[in-house]
């Protein structure tokens, strides 16, 4: 995106380019109502959709999960318990301290150079977040690096509707309606103009599944939630 007026860094929007400086003071400016403009603009369904990923990962007792792009923690605290651990780690200081009062341990990390040593969580979780990063495919890797063998990934993130004419319908809300509803709930409603877009030019289940293969995880398959508006695609690390 050539236009960078809009500038993360006086509280407008990342570009497609997707500087983590611009990515991380751009989520930074969108902190203080984040959650409330997630519900708002998913129509209470992100409940559901934390629920269904927590449910793919299936995590044990005793077990150590890292939640990736954990934003305020909402997601981790939904895979905590029952004897898991959940660590949320994000790298906007401005999302971890809005979800400073959410009892999970948290740090701050990007999801291309992980604080963690290698194999010292059992599974990894990145909820919407995959697709702001710069290099998605170095995030993968790093995954990998991180879970110990036998160990899944779940990535929780926006795709490709299948019934052709409620793609298009999908289409119109992100590029029309989404940024109208944005500026009536976010502290920062040009991030918005950003998701609608990143969305759009986001690669569809098969093409993401194919990423994660590539970047050595095996079992790969995928799951729609609401016709495709959203895919939980699973992953394992191989055990040799």
């Amino acid at each position: 995106m050539g236009d960078r007026a809009g500038s993360a860094h006086t509280g407008g929007r990342a570009g497609l380019d997707k500087r983590p400086a611009d990515v991380a003071a751009m989520f930074d400016a969108v902190a203080r109502r984040y959650d409330l403009t997630n519900t708002v603009l998913s129509a209470g369904l992100d409940a559901s959709w934390r629920r269904a990923t927590r449910e793919a990962l299936g995590a044990r007792a005793g077990q150590t999960v890292l939640d990736v792009a954990a934003g305020t923690a909402v997601s981790t605290v939904e895979l905590a318990g029952d004897g898991i651990t959940a660590i949320a780690c994000d790298f906007s200081q401005g999302m971890l301290r809005a979800g400073a009062g959410r009892p999970v341990p948290k740090v701050a990390g990007d999801a291309m150079a992980l604080p963690l040593a290698d194999e010292s969580v059992d599974g990894v979780v990145i909820s919407f977040g995959l697709r702001n990063v710069a290099d998605p495919d170095a995030a993968l890797r790093e995954f990998t690096r991180v879970t110990r063998p036998g160990g899944t990934l779940v990535v929780c993130e926006f795709s490709s509707p299948t019934w052709t004419p409620f793609r298009t319908v999908y289409t119109e809300y992100l590029m029309r309606a989404l940024p109208r509803i944005a500026r009536a709930v976010s502290s920062n409603p040009d991030a918005y103009v950003y998701l609608a877009e990143s969305i759009r030019a986001w690669p569809d289940q098969p093409a993401l599944a194919a990423r994660l293969q590539d970047a050595g995880w095996t079992d790969v398959g995928w799951r729609n939630l609401t016709g495709g508006v959203v895919a939980l695609h699973r992953g394992r690390k191989p055990r040799t």
